[in-house]
């Protein structure tokens, strides 16, 4: 039996869709209603909280392999979860952490903290297997809004590249590393085919929607006043660093591990964007627009 936490989200989702039906998977959501979501995928659906250990007792009862995803800045939550691991003899946990580990430059509060749920797993005695990213290319949905109603784009450091990956390809390796033995002890960096800026992906977004697209420069002050409106204090100021860190160029390197994990390349920003075009634009638009991949 495979369990995926975070089944809900843009990655979980995903690896619930990937993982062979004949090895068993099992999903833990923390609200009843997200039930119905999994009512026909023939998965066994169970409800739990990171911070209710009889509820994570019983989500990884008969677990063999785990997909651990938590998003509480500064909660126990992978803590409880190892905890719960361990004493109900879970065999592996593929854990979703991000690229920014690596960045010596990187101190904020997020990258601190996923480091240290990093080294939790490596002492915890099970095995354990990390999943870097760099930025998903789905966090430019949060232009959509602007896109749709303005025709504009709006970042801080527009020409700055990042080798943003598609989550789908993360989902893949996820699930491949879920299934297979052989991983135990890695940790896999995935990106992008190539290093974009924001500008850069604003003008593909145009050439699929064959509409014109402004990109706007935004100051750092009114890139951190935009989050704050989203996040907490804490949160905002680890993505104006995170922001001032891809300006300096780390975030640019493009790695292989996508195609050598799964056997195909990684998916491009262009083929995300084409399958999500409706997100950005009316269906009149979409009906309209080029192909994914074009």
């Amino acid at each position: 039996m495979i369990l995926v936490t975070g089944a809900t989200g843009v990655v979980g989702r995903e690896v619930v869709r990937r993982l062979p039906s004949d090895l068993g998977v099992r999903v833990m959501v923390r609200k009843p209603a997200q039930v119905a979501a999994f009512a026909e995928s023939g998965v066994d659906v169970v409800v739990g909280d990171f911070g209710d250990a009889a509820s994570l007792a019983r989500a990884v009862e008969g677990v063999t392999a785990a997909f651990v995803v938590t998003v509480r800045l500064g909660a126990d939550d992978d803590v409880r979860f190892v905890r719960a691991a361990q004493r109900a003899g879970v065999q592996r946990l593929v854990k979703l952490s991000a690229a920014a580990v690596l960045d010596e430059g990187a101190v904020d509060l997020v990258t601190r903290w996923q480091r240290a749920n990093e080294e939790l797993l490596r002492v915890s005695g099970v095995e354990w297997t990390l999943l870097r990213p760099r930025a998903f290319m789905s966090n430019t949905l949060g232009w959509a809004s602007s896109v749709r109603g303005e025709g504009v784009v709006r970042a801080l450091y527009g020409e700055s590249a990042c080798a943003c990956v598609d989550p789908r390809d993360v989902a893949e390796v996820a699930a491949r590393v879920l299934a297979q033995p052989g991983h135990a002890g890695r940790a896999y960096t995935l990106t992008g085919p190539e290093a974009l800026t924001a500008a850069d992906q604003t003008r593909q977004l145009a050439r699929l929607l064959r509409v014109p697209l402004r990109f706007e420069e935004l100051t750092r002050d009114a890139a951190r006043e935009g989050w704050s409106r989203r996040y907490p204090p804490a949160v905002a100021q680890a993505l104006v660093e995170s922001a001032e860190r891809q300006r300096a160029g780390v975030k640019a390197q493009v790695l292989d591990t996508v195609r050598v994990l799964t056997g195909r390349p990684a998916g491009s920003f262009l083929q995300w964007a084409g399958d999500h075009l409706e997100a950005f634009a009316p269906v009149r638009q979409v009906s309209g627009g080029v192909p994914a991949g074009s």
